[in-house]
C-alpha cells in the first residue's frame, strides 16, 4: 500500500470525530496529517491534537483571511511563540480571500504580511489560502522573495498564480476540486506543474473529492484525489507517493516518518 501525506485538513472540524478520521487514514495508507489552525480560537485545539496523536499528526498555528479584521500583535505573538514546538509544521493558514470579503481586504493585507514576517524571522515554512486574489497575493509574496516559502494550498488560481508562486518558491497542494467535472482549466495548469514541487491534500471536511462528492471529506479520501493527480501526471500511484512524501519532507522539515 502506498504511503500519503495529507498537508493541509481540519480535524477539529470532522463530525466522525478525531480518532476515528485518524484511523480511518492510516487504514487508508495515509501516514502524516497537518491539521490547520485558522483563528485564535482554534490555537489551543489544533496544538492539543497535534500532541496527541504525533508524530503522526502534526498542526499549523495562523489567522485565515476570513479572521483577518481580528488579527492583533497579540496573537502574532503567540504563533511566534510557539513555532518551536516539536509539533507546529507551518504557520497557515494565511492569505486573501476576495471571493467572500469576510474581512476588509486592507485588513487581511495587514494580517498576511504580519504572519508572513513571522515565518520570515522564525524561518517557518506557510500556508497560504488564495481566492479571487491572485495578484495581490503574488505581490505580498514579492516582498518576501528568497525569506519565505510554503505552499499554495487547495490551489484554484489561475496559470499566472502557479507560475509565480514556482518562482518565488512556493510549491503548490492539489485536492479533490482538481477531480470536479467544471475543473478543466485546473486540470490544464495541474498537468504542466513539476512533480517535485507539488502535494495532495483534503482541505477535509470540504470538497470531498470524486467519487465520494456529496459527502463530508475526511484524509482518508486524499487517496482518491492522488489516484487522479496520477492517472493526470502520467505517473504511477507509488511514484506520486514517494514524490509527495520527499517533497512534504522537505517543506516541512519538523515532519518525523
Amino acid at each position: 500500500m502506498q504511503q500519503w501525506i495529507d498537508v493541509h485538513c481540519h480535524l477539529n472540524m470532522l463530525e466522525e470525530g478525531v480518532d476515528a478520521a485518524i484511523q480511518n487514514a492510516k487504514a487508508a495508507g495515509v501516514r502524516r496529517l497537518i491539521t490547520i489552525g485558522t483563528e485564535p480560537g482554534d490555537f489551543q485545539t489544533v496544538l492539543d491534537i497535534a500532541h496527541k496523536y504525533y508524530p503522526e499528526v502534526y498542526c499549523t498555528l495562523g489567522v485565515h483571511p476570513h479572521d483577518g479584521k481580528v488579527y492583533t500583535a497579540e496573537i502574532g505573538k503567540f504563533i511566534e511563540e510557539h513555532v518551536s514546538d516539536p509539533v507546529v509544521a507551518a504557520i497557515g493558514e494565511i492569505g486573501l480571500d476576495y471571493y467572500y470579503d469576510q474581512s476588509p481586504r486592507e485588513e487581511q493585507k495587514e494580517a498576511f504580511r504580519a504572519q508572513l514576517e513571522i515565518a520570515k524571522r522564525t524561518k517557518m515554512p506557510v500556508q497560504i489560502h488564495t481566492r479571487d486574489a491572485d495578484e495581490d497575493t503574488v505581490a505580498i509574496l514579492k516582498e518576501f522573495k528568497g525569506q519565505v516559502t510554503g505552499i499554495i494550498h487547495c490551489f484554484t488560481g489561475t496559470e499566472m498564480l502557479a507560475r509565480e508562486s514556482l518562482d518565488l518558491g512556493f510549491n503548490i497542494s492539489l485536492s479533490g476540486v482538481l477531480t470536479f467535472k467544471n475543473a478543466d482549466s485546473l486540470r490544464a495548469i495541474a498537468k504542466m506543474l513539476p512533480l517535485d514541487r507539488i502535494h495532495v491534500e483534503t482541505d477535509s471536511p470540504f470538497l470531498a473529492p470524486i467519487p465520494m462528492r456529496g459527502k463530508k471529506n475526511t484524509p482518508a479520501y486524499v487517496v482518491h484525489t492522488a489516484k487522479f493527480v496520477a492517472e493526470l501526471k502520467g505517473v504511477s500511484e507509488e511514484q506520486l507517493a514517494e514524490q509527495t512524501k520527499l517533497n512534504a519532507l522537505k517543506m516541512f522539515p519538523k515532519i518525523q516518518w
